[in-house]
């Protein structure tokens, strides 16, 4: 540890950034704003955009929009053969069928881009710290909308992820003008709405040595803040994330702390790796996966808070050693991703329970689970004869189920059991 203990350590940095945000008022054009996190959004999100599908032309102008930045805040390129971009191969014929072979020749591959840039510390350590965010959504709802609608229609994605991508830039411009010690890459991946795609790429082509790594901070879905509640993943991958978490909430955020290292997003990629990792996330909502996701809904002062919040950690990681930051197995289990193939019931999930069975915070209109009677606060504990345990029993679950049949689905409501016939 570089200084005398983790106390004094994180102390020190909340005072600090206490310091730092009074003397950003002056006027630094790197300041995390929320006009600033808006124009990010609302640029990524636009209709222009069509959605930003993996492997599109959107996807690759949002790529260049990406990295453009990278390069405008002094970032050095860490991509393919010197430049911002690191290209992997998507093969859609093996996304629709599993069984299909990745050579077959005649399938349909697509170019997919990671964006990676490299900002250099003022000190003289090999380690860095990872930041990182999807900016792919799901194009014309073609592969993965929970809508109902029978028209492909433009799915803009401002909170998934746009909202994420313009954390990554956000902070990228910020620790370019108020540079640590350590060095941060800043990695935006693609691939991510079809099963972390980029981010496994990556790891298992990384472009920097992972070995060096304190930790990865991901940021998903962070648009939406309610309350200034917001949801923190990971928590249980080091011992001393409670800690710095704790001690950088000088904003009085109501952290909802998980100390799950898996899940549906990106962060999963690095934990497999024995990684260090945090997954910031401020809810699903009704229009999760849907072509309604616009710019309009985003909180934009809350995400701006947010990333404050994640300043702040860095500000803490940037005082500490890998040694301090030793990687621990999350207890439970732990899943490499949370992909569903099969139907969905159109519920919205309860990401921060922790209690036996699938608890649903609403349900969405035009899906079985509003036809069949389903409702917010729901415990689903078994649908047919499988039991659901928790949210990866339940994609689980989903995989192994058709369209069109009927299924008995049994929940707690109000401490009942009840069952609800649904048809898929």
């Amino acid at each position: 540890m570089k200084l005398r203990s983790l106390f004094f350590t994180l102390s020190s940095v909340v005072l600090l950034a206490s310091c730092t945000a009074s003397d950003n008022t002056k006027g630094s054009s790197a300041d995390i704003t929320a006009e600033d996190v808006a124009e990010h959004i609302t640029y990524l999100s636009s209709d222009a955009m069509k959605g930003r599908e993996t492997g599109s032309a959107e996807e690759a102008a949002a790529a260049n929009y990406i990295a453009d930045l990278f390069r405008a805040y002094g970032l050095d390129p860490a991509g393919d053969e010197e430049t911002y971009i690191q290209t992997f191969t998507v093969n859609m014929s093996v996304l629709d069928n599993p069984h299909a072979s990745d050579s077959d020749s005649t399938a349909d591959k697509r170019l997919a881009k990671n964006v990676a840039g490299l900002l250099q510390g003022t000190g003289d350590s090999e380690e860095l710290i990872i930041i990182g965010a999807h900016y792919d959504h799901l194009g014309m709802g073609e592969f993965g909308s929970l809508s109902s609608a029978d028209e492909p229609r433009i799915h803009n994605g401002a909170d998934d992820n746009a909202s994420g991508t313009a954390g990554v830039l956000e902070l990228a411009e910020y620790f370019s003008e108020y540079r640590p010690e350590t060095d941060i890459l800043f990695l935006a991946f693609s691939g991510e709405e079809m099963g972390l795609l980029g981010s496994q790429f990556y790891v298992d082509n990384p472009t920097v040595e992972l070995e060096n790594a304190l930790a990865m901070i991901n940021m998903d879905m962070i648009g939406r803040m309610k309350e200034d509640r917001l949801m923190i993943f990971g928590v249980a991958t080091t011992d001393s994330w409670e800690l710095i978490l704790t001690e950088a909430n000088i904003d009085s955020l109501a952290l909802d702390l998980v100390p799950d290292g898996t899940g549906a997003s990106d962060h999963t990629s690095f934990y497999y790796k024995n990684m260090p990792v945090l997954h910031y996330f401020t809810d699903t909502h009704a229009d999760y996966h849907r072509p309604s996701d616009d710019a309009e809904w985003i909180n934009v002062e809350g995400q701006a808070k947010l990333l404050k919040h994640v300043v702040r950690v860095v500000q803490a990681l940037d005082t500490l050693d890998k040694a301090d930051l030793a990687f621990v197995e999350a207890p439970g289990e732990q899943r490499q991703a949370m992909r569903m193939d099969g139907p969905t019931l159109g519920v919205l999930p309860d990401y921060g329970y922790e209690g036996k069975g699938f608890r649903i915070t609403g349900v969405s209109g035009g899906g079985p689970a509003r036809a069949g009677g389903l409702e917010g606060g729901d415990v689903i504990i078994r649908i047919g004869e499988m039991a659901i345990g928790d949210i990866y029993a339940y994609m689980g679950a989903l995989n192994e189920l058709e369209s069109g049949t009927t299924i008995p689905v049994t929940v707690i409501r109000d401490g009942e059991e009840m069952v609800f016939e649904l048809r898929l």
